[in-house]
């Protein structure tokens, strides 16, 4: 074939690729956030609650089969920091100053709990090429599942709230993360059970329910009174297993997770400030809803080289093809 007739036709080739109908960038739209599934399930954690006993902690290591994290030579206390590939639920601590009050920003303390969000709108399901995270059509559970995972860690960059955490120690070292006691081998929730850290918590602070149940508690708290007294549920939210009567603190009025990226199945309430627990900045409007309308452009735009290729193949083929037949026929 000769150059010029090699140039024309990729040309050709790629014009017709051009041609076709192919979705640029600057035309690719963001969906809108995925909207919480009627039978979502999820948890509500109330940072005034908490008393730091992680108890919700040792629960879900023993739910999940999980060997305790040990920095010092006591082996009898779990002490992990924050999310590893070997737990998925931790307690943490904001301090000021002297941290001498509970729940007071200037000189006082708090808990806060990690564990994953299972947003309603994932980021992490999004950017997973394998399928290997998904979300329960029903429950609205983000599960895991290790055979198709292939190990590329999209996930991790993927969560805002840095959930999702590779065992880099291991050989063949796996996704992990909280998957709501509801993963293979387990399925509390199928068999009409709690959360293994709900069931535990001696206080109420984490709480199990759908969702609709535990954002219309959630709301409720936030028209108590400072001063007065309630009793709050503990275990499941629509059956709880007794109460815990305490005080009301002075809440901040945001129900973190009911709106933030799309919002989460699992949602915090505090008298701090979110932001000086940790959390990260977020809008309402989730990242998986305007990345997946660059990202299917972009991958269309990246397919157009490799169909032009295919395209000039085809007429390179068939050039081919005709010069040996016309030789076949002068001999």
């Amino acid at each position: 074939m000769k150059r010029r007739d090699f140039l024309k036709n990729s040309l050709r080739a790629g014009a017709g690729v051009l041609a076709g109908a192919v979705v640029a960038p600057d035309d690719a739209e963001a969906r809108p956030n995925l909207e919480p599934k009627e039978g979502a399930v999820g948890m509500l954690y109330d940072s005034t609650l908490c008393v730091g006993c992680k108890a919700c902690v040792a629960m879900c290591k023993e739910v999940n089969g999980m060997p305790p994290v040990t920095i010092s030579e006591i082996d009898a206390w779990d002490e992990a920091r924050d999310l590893s590939g070997d737990t998925l639920n931790v307690i943490k601590i904001y301090k000021d100053g002297a941290g001498k009050t509970k729940d007071a920003e200037v000189n006082g303390f708090a808990f806060e709990k990690r564990s994953c969000m299972h947003c309603v709108d994932p980021g992490c399901v999004s950017v997973c090429p394998v399928t290997a995270l998904t979300q329960h059509p029903i429950t609205g559970i983000v599960s895991y599942n290790a055979d198709a995972c292939i190990g590329c860690r999209n996930c991790m960059v993927g969560c805002p709230y840095n959930v999702p955490q590779f065992q880099y120690d291991k050989t063949f070292g796996q996704i992990n993360k909280c998957q709501m006691c509801n993963q293979k081998g387990v399925e509390r929730i199928d068999n009409g059970m709690m959360t293994g850290c709900a069931e535990a918590c001696p206080t109420g602070a984490t709480l199990f329910g759908t969702r609709d149940a535990l954002l219309a508690e959630a709301k409720r708290r936030m028209e108590l009174k400072p001063g007065e007294t309630y009793n709050y549920p503990r275990g499941d939210v629509s059956k709880p297993d007794s109460y815990h009567e305490k005080t009301v603190p002075a809440y901040k009025q945001h129900i973190w997770g009911e709106k933030e990226a799309g919002g989460t199945n699992v949602m915090h309430i505090s008298s701090i400030s979110f932001d000086k627990l940790g959390m990260p900045p977020l809008e309402e409007r989730s990242a998986a809803s305007v990345a997946e309308g660059v990202q299917h452009s972009l991958y269309n735009y990246l397919a157009l080289p490799a169909v032009a290729l295919a395209g000039l193949s085809f007429v390179v083929k068939r050039n081919a093809d005709k010069a040996k037949d016309q030789k076949g026929e002068r001999s």
